[in-house]
């Protein structure tokens, strides 16, 4: 792989950094220091409530970064997991149940987290886990499976049964997290009667 051009963004260092540490293509964000960063060239994200997001890391290499921005916990998977996750969902069970888990795939955006070590504005993306300057991100992260069938009683196939059942046990982990926040949030809520 060549390495792209080093580019300079002399009023946002936030993109300078992004675009020539690791490489993701960036896009403006709604003020200095607040940069985008490109999703479905290198990676796709997906979201859920922070409080289910943390018991889903497990299922996660030590190395996949992992950003939080307020209550939303952001977790890198390979590129083209965003269009599968509706797919997964179905084949998992989970298709009909609301569970505040998106995914952001090609051609999205998310807040750039500020790089580590830096500070950020307040209320900012942080990383948790951040990724490696130098380093590819891609062999660090569950990677996206072919499911032509997914959701019609089709089987779930990919070329490395370790890398593809890790993407599935992260999509059930969180959707089962997401569920059991959702049922929490939902029991704390005072009765209605009329």
């Amino acid at each position: 792989m060549v390495p792209q051009p080093r580019r300079t963004y002399e009023s946002d260092p936030v993109r300078q950094w992004y675009e020539n540490e690791l490489g993701w293509a960036t896009a403006p964000g709604p003020g200095p220091g607040r940069a985008r960063l490109v999703t479905g060239l290198r990676f796709d994200v997906l979201e859920l409530p922070a409080e289910a997001g943390f018991a889903a890391l497990r299922h996660l290499g030590p190395k996949a970064p992992v950003a939080l921005r307020g209550e939303t916990m952001r977790l890198l998977i390979g590129a083209g997991g965003a269009d599968e996750l509706p797919g997964l969902l179905d084949w998992l069970e989970w298709g009909d149940i609301p569970l505040g888990l998106t995914a952001v795939g090609a051609g999205g955006l998310i807040e750039a987290p500020t790089p580590p070590g830096w500070s950020g504005p307040l209320g900012a993306a942080v990383w948790l886990r951040p990724p490696e300057p130098g380093c590819e991100v891609e062999p660090t992260l569950p990677a996206p499976l072919s499911l032509p069938a997914a959701g019609r009683g089709g089987t779930v196939h990919h070329s490395d049964p370790a890398v593809g059942s890790d993407l599935v046990r992260l999509v059930d982990t969180a959707a089962t997290q997401c569920h059991r926040v959702r049922l929490r949030r939902r029991s704390r809520q005072p009765l209605a009667f009329s």
